[in-house]
């Protein structure tokens, strides 16, 4: 009993905190198996974090007080930053409210190895440790890793998603907290007080400006694709720019690859037409069925990809709206 309630005190807060991140998002955006999945590499993390911990303080020679304050921070940050990086870079976080969920998810999961950890090496420890390791130190793991999220998916926003150099402010930072954290610049109880205090003011912030983001991308990302996509059902295409442009590849390509292009061109927007539809759907509080058309529409749009090559795909890219927020809608999809 006395094992459960000091696991219990050392591993819920920051649980609860990853629970209000998730009903807080109106939209869903993360499904529950990805979450499940994120806090299962967050323990993986730690795993591999302790046995380098271990390894490296072997080799240093240093005492555990000593490595805990310098290289702890650095090694267990970039370890918890590796699965956010492969996140954004393969596009599949698309808000900033996604980056924290799985952030803190992450930092969950690294807590409850680590916790679990510390429980069985430390079990003379009194109940008020245990409320600091885990209103403090548990939800420090989930906040530093949140915000090393936001801030690399705040850059790749801006359009620098293939450059690893725009996920070093954000380790640096996390690093930073995290090595404030360990150093006890103030007492344990001021610092997580603190970080209570702040935390939820940092969530709060996150929400409103993910959710207006998220808001204006809709309205304005559905009106421009409807438009396009009547004009491309309805045959006035032609009168357009893009018909105009369309045209001018019969110069370069055969009748039958352009009219690949314009197949792909419409199923793209069909997809992203119905991506759209779908957050407006979990918004209003209802979550859409399965739709077989969704795999069909995706094999057709591969198939059509291999018939107009890479070249053909350059050709129309500037009308297939690929940035990292409209691919995150295409792998949105494919798991519905």
């Amino acid at each position: 009993m006395d094992f459960i309630v000091r696991a219990s005190v050392s591993l819920l807060p920051v649980f609860y905190f990853l629970v209000a991140f998730v009903v807080l998002d109106s939209y869903k955006l993360v499904k529950f198996r990805s979450i499940l999945l994120t806090i299962l590499i967050g323990c993986v993390t730690a795993v591999g974090s302790l046995f380098m911990n271990s390894l490296l303080i072997n080799l240093l020679g240093v005492d555990f007080s000593s490595y805990s304050k310098g290289g702890a921070p650095v090694i267990e940050e970039l370890f918890k930053a590796v699965y956010i990086v492969f996140l954004i870079k393969s596009k599949r976080i698309g808000f900033l409210v996604d980056a924290a969920i799985y952030g803190f998810a992450i930092g969950a999961g690294f807590a409850l190895v680590e916790n679990i950890y510390y429980l069985k090496y430390l079990q003379d420890a009194n109940i008020f440790l245990w409320i600091l390791r885990g209103l403090g130190t548990a939800v420090m793991h989930g906040g530093t890793t949140a915000a090393m999220g936001i801030m690399s998916k705040n850059a790749a926003d801006r359009g620098f998603t293939e450059k690893f150099h725009i996920f070093l402010p954000g380790i640096i930072v996390a690093i930073v907290i995290h090595g404030f954290f360990n150093n006890f610049i103030f007492s344990p109880v001021v610092t997580t007080v603190l970080q209570l205090i702040l935390l939820p003011l940092v969530i709060v912030v996150v929400f409103s400006r993910s959710e207006k983001s998220l808001q204006f991308w809709l309205e304005v990302g559905l009106d421009t694709d409807v438009l396009l996509l009547d004009m491309i059902t309805t045959g006035n295409i032609s009168e357009t720019k893009i018909g105009r442009y369309l045209d001018s590849l019969k110069d370069r390509f055969s009748g039958e690859i352009v009219a690949d292009m314009l197949c792909l061109l419409r199923i793209h927007l069909e997809l992203s037409v119905r991506a759209k539809g779908i957050l407006m759907l979990r918004e209003a509080g209802f979550e859409p069925s399965a739709d077989p058309e969704i795999r069909e529409n995706f094999e057709e749009m591969r198939y059509l990809e291999k018939s107009i090559g890479k070249t053909g795909r350059l050709a129309i890219s500037p009308f297939l709206h690929t940035s990292s927020r409209e691919l995150w809608q295409l792998h949105m999809l494919q798991g519905v």
